[in-house]
This record gives structure tokens, sequence and C-alpha cells, in this order.
């Protein structure tokens, strides 16, 4: 059995992503690329990482590519909901990756962006395991099983997660939670280290618990949450 390879936010970091790729050299038949959302927003080149991701689908056997928070805010967009949140939440760097320009909240929209990626988007996976773990863009609830997870809980993370000791009968690998380095213990594994905001681009490798990463420069520009918008989407 190949090793199991799990990479955090990429954030449209494209070039740190292919660096971060070249440095694991994953084998295309053996090993299993996980992948654990928010490959868009905030970075300068989603567009990029979209069609990256498509062609790895292609080349490798095992390429699980999970759902983000913000994956899940741009499909809402692109159906004309949280207008100015996704667009304050990076947004505005992943629709001028696509050759999009202002105004961005004009209708058909939808159509400026390819087909093959409104795909990719629309096929993406709550949850994953296998041998070596449990696979999750933020959190899992202790007391659901896996095909009973909610979509908020899955995507937004809860405090309650990070703090628990619960036994998970794998480690539950994530991200979406940024840390200076990788956070570890027996049951939880953090693997968000900020690339978009110059930090790494980081790789576990499994059942080892190695860690590959690559440097990546800051791309990130001030985000306006909008504290009413956020609640809705934490609580619809």
């Amino acid at each position: 059995m190949g090793k199991t390879y799990v990479i955090g936010d990429i954030h449209g970091c494209h070039d740190a992503l292919l660096r971060l790729l070249d440095k694991v050299n994953p084998d295309p038949h053996e090993d299993t690329l996980v992948f654990l959302g928010d490959y868009i927003d905030r970075g300068l080149q989603s567009c990029q990482v979209i069609e990256l991701m498509i062609q790895l689908q292609q080349i490798f056997s095992n390429c699980i590519t999970l759902l983000g928070n913000h994956e899940h805010m741009f499909l809402a967009f692109l159906k004309g909901r949280y207008q100015d949140f996704y667009i304050n939440m990076g947004g505005q760097e992943t629709l001028e990756s696509y050759g999009i320009r202002p105004p961005f909240k004009r209708e058909n929209i939808s159509l400026e962006i390819p087909t093959s990626h409104k795909q990719f988007l629309s096929n993406l996976l709550l949850v994953w395991e296998n041998n070596h773990g449990i696979y999750v863009h933020a959190a899992l609830s202790p007391s659901r099983h896996l095909s009973q997870q909610k979509t908020k809980w899955c995507l937004w993370g809860k405090d309650s997660f990070l703090l628990s000791d619960h036994k998970f009968p794998k480690p539950v690998v994530y991200g979406h939670t940024t840390f200076a380095n990788p956070q570890m213990d027996q049951y939880k594994i953090g693997i968000d280290t900020g690339a978009v905001y110059g930090g790494k681009l980081t790789c576990l490798s499994l059942p080892e618990r190695a860690i590959i990463a690559v440097e990546s420069p800051p791309k990130i520009r001030k985000e306006i949450p909008a504290a009413a918008e956020v609640e809705e989407l934490l609580t619809g």
C-alpha cells in the first residue's frame, strides 16, 4: 500500500503548490493525494489552482478533493448569495484570476466560469477516510457518524473540536484554522500553516506523520467580513 499525502489550504497559491508537489513527488499509481479544501480566494492564482486540481484528478489513481468553506461560499456567490461577503473574504482575487472585472454583482457572472471548474467545485467531498486517517476541512462533530456530519460544522469548525479530547478512531486531519506550525496530537492533526499569509504550504505524509512544506510569499489583502452574514453561514 502506498502513502497518503495530505495538503492543507492552498488559497490560490499555485506556484507554492507546484513546488510542494515537486518536493513530495508522489507516485500517481501507488500513493493517495488528499486536499483539504480552500483552493481559492485571497491568493492571486485561484483559476490556475483549480485547473491544476482537475489535471491531478486525471493523473492520479487516488486524488481526493474535499470541500472548503471558500468553495462553498463561491458556489453560493455564483447563485447570487453572499455577494459583498464573498468579495470581502478574498473572492475578488478569485474572480480577477478568471479575468472577471467589476462590477462583480452583475447577472450571469456564473457563465464566465468554465463549466469544468464549476463541475469540479460541485463534486467536492465533505469528509473522507482511509486506513491512515479521517480528512475534513475544518472540524468533525464527535457525537455524529461520518455519514451524518453537518456541512456548517465540517466547513467552519468549532472551538469545541479544537479543544476536544475525544478519542477519534483514526487521526482527524484538518485545515481551516491557521497555525504557525502543524498541530499534532494522537487524535487530531491541523496542517493549515498560512501559505497565503506568508507562511508555508504544508503536506502531511501518512502513516509516518512526516511534514513536508514550502515557503510561500504573502498574497493577502485586507478582509472586511460582514458579521451578520458570517452568523448566517455558521447557523444556517
